[in-house]
């Protein structure tokens, strides 16, 4: 019964894709259960619904997005860009569980204009209300806060929440209130001011917020003068310093050319575990940004970036309502736009704008991974491990790092330690000591060939876990010394090594045989967890081999005392810190410590051998 249903469902499916028009359109995959799983965009319908049946899918998401459609229906439309348009919104709309995730919980405030005989301007951050027009969003609040403070400066307007209209104005209904006594209102409520004279005023807000700053500040030098000519020079002063105001607010503001006017810019900035991206948005107006956004798309189906840039394209120029005929990006778009067109500059004013979209939206990303870092501390060491991965092309996540190094002074007391971070974290119970012992004089490379080949033999013997990578404390040689060791046990781990140069201070990472120099920056945090991890084994072996030392130097005297054992020497160097001083001590001073009989031993043996 199950086979019959599953051969109706794919003849089903197969019936559907054939009829499908070689058009532009949105189409949608529907489960069993009714449920819109996935919304796309096409320029040709029916050869890319059935690209989905036909290929071979290396992502398990998509395979298994294949495998839960039950239905398919489309939407067609006149052009690529409305298909693209119809996607977004019907994304939005259904939230399906295999498209891309915008992630955007932020309000963002809006200035509004009241629909009125006497507009009030005011921050918002609610959008229900049609008497008024928005100007907006500002992500940048200090932005709003700033323009609304030029906007107080340059044309004082009421703030009051008074219904003035010219009738109850000449009814005498309002008295003045604070805000005309200091010089923020001119008093329109008592017909201070004309109705021409403040919505005049408004119409040159609305020119401001529209970023039309540079054609205002023309209009005023115009006015200026006219009025200085006609001997209004009261008038004349106060335009001045209108035009003034608007001209220091233009020069910051301006980032490149002032000739470069309605322009969208756009970049994108993959993470590193390409599970999302980041978009950042501008839009430019007489050469100053007065648009900027980032957002994140959370990716359900290995999305490329093209895929995740054409959605946000659509996504902002639909939100902030931008008629932009220009659309600087940083790559090359298989899209077509009705009544824009794409720019991948190489050089110049446009070029500058780009970079600062692209250093935006690194910034951006940088924010939000150290913000997800605060709250969920292993999340930092996993996205540095797959960092290394990427970087050494390694087959699977190094989370089991182990890490060699030797330590003799000209060859005595040869010792080893291997240190083991899991997850980038130090694992102190798996860390292991070693005496050398196969190997005669001060040879580094013999030694590590030894402590490698110990090591791994026994984790093979006993099944423990071998580890992901191999740091070798060194160059070339330490590298190939182990690599010697793992061979002849017929193991194959990958095996980096740090280098160090003249000065001994770490200053690369070395991989592969014959082994090359990976990139990679000094100051970077993946940088950092690979020295922390030198210097880790360093400190273990270096302790090691100095404690070993002591013990020589200690055992080699007090040994030869009838009646001393181990306790009763390292009370002794707990005590006087040293052999000489032992030696040198008094009867009393040694009784105090090991007890009468003891004290007498060494207190012999110590005058004798003098």
């Amino acid at each position: 019964m199950d086979k019959k249903n599953n051969i109706s469902l794919e003849e089903k499916l197969k019936a559907i894709i054939s009829s499908l028009p070689e058009r532009p359109g949105s189409y949608q995959y529907w489960n069993a259960e009714g449920i819109i799983i996935y919304v796309g965009k096409a320029k040709n319908l029916k050869k890319r619904v059935s690209s989905y049946f036909t290929k071979n899918h290396d992502s398990m998401k998509t395979r298994m997005l294949v495998s839960k459609i039950a239905d398919i229906t489309y939407t067609t439309v006149n052009t690529e860009e409305d298909a693209l348009n119809l996607e977004n919104k019907l994304i939005k709309k259904y939230k399906p569980r295999y498209n891309v995730l915008l992630k955007d919980d932020k309000t963002y405030p809006f200035i509004a204009i009241q629909k009125s005989e006497y507009p009030r301007v005011y921050k918002t951050r609610n959008l229900t209300d049609k008497g008024a027009n928005y100007y907006g969003p500002y992500t940048h609040v200090s932005t709003m806060y700033a323009l609304l403070e030029l906007i107080k400066q340059l044309y004082p307007i009421r703030n009051c929440h008074h219904q003035l209209t010219e009738e109850s104005i000449k009814a005498g209904k309002y008295k003045v209130c604070l805000e005309y006594h200091i010089g923020n209102c001119e008093g329109p409520c008592i017909g201070k001011q004309s109705k021409e004279e403040y919505n005049n005023n408004i119409s040159q807000i609305r020119e401001i917020l529209k970023g039309n700053t540079r054609k205002l500040e023309q209009q005023l030098m115009m006015e200026m003068n006219r009025l200085a000519e006609n001997l209004e020079f009261e008038e004349a002063e106060l335009t001045k310093k209108r035009y003034l105001l608007l001209k220091n607010y233009n020069a910051k503001s301006e980032v490149v050319n002032y000739k470069l006017d309605n322009i969208d810019v756009f970049s994108i900035e993959e993470n590193e575990d390409g599970k999302s991206a980041y978009i950042n948005y501008m839009h430019v107006k007489n050469g100053g940004i007065n648009q900027s956004f980032t957002f994140e798309y959370k990716k359900r189906l290995d999305e490329s970036k093209e895929e995740l840039m054409s959605l946000g394209i659509s996504e902002m120029r639909e939100r902030f309502g931008s008629k932009a005929k220009e659309i600087i990006v940083p790559f090359e778009m298989d899209m077509e736009m009705n009544d824009a067109s794409f720019t991948i500059p190489q050089k110049g004013d446009k070029k500058k704008l780009l970079d600062l979209s692209t250093m935006n939206v690194k910034e951006y990303k940088v924010d939000r991974i150290k913000q997800e870092e605060k709250l969920n501390p292993e999340q930092r060491s996993t996205r540095l491990l797959t960092e290394l991965q990427q970087l050494l092309d390694l087959e699977k996540l190094p989370i089991r790092i182990e890490c060699f190094d030797n330590s003799n002074i000209q060859g005595s007391d040869p010792v080893a330690g291997c240190v083991v971070f899991i997850k980038g974290k130090p694992s102190k119970k798996d860390y292991r000591k070693y005496n050398i012992k196969s190997v005669i004089g001060p040879d580094d490379y013999a030694s590590m060939r030894e402590v490698v080949w110990r090591k791994y033999k026994r984790a093979i013997e006993e099944e423990t876990p071998l580890p992901d990578l191999i740091i070798a404390d060194g160059g070339v040689g330490q590298m190939n010394a182990i690599k010697d060791a793992t061979d002849a046990l017929g193991i194959n781990i990958p095996i980096a090594g740090l280098a160090k140069n003249d000065k001994h201070h770490t200053n690369e990472l070395l991989y592969g045989f014959p082994p090359q120099t990976i990139g990679i920056k000094q100051t970077s945090s993946l940088f950092k967890l690979l020295t922390n991890i030198q210097d880790e084994v360093h400190r273990f072996a270096i302790n090691f081999h100095r404690d070993k030392r002591s013990k020589r130097q200690t055992s080699s005297e007090l040994d030869n005392i009838s009646g001393i054992g181990a306790k009763t020497k390292q009370a002794l160097m707990n005590e006087f810190k040293s052999l000489k001083r032992i030696k040198e001590a008094s009867m009393e001073q040694l009784a105090a410590t090991v007890g009468k009989a003891k004290a007498k031993l060494i207190y012999d043996y110590s005058r004798k051998n003098d």
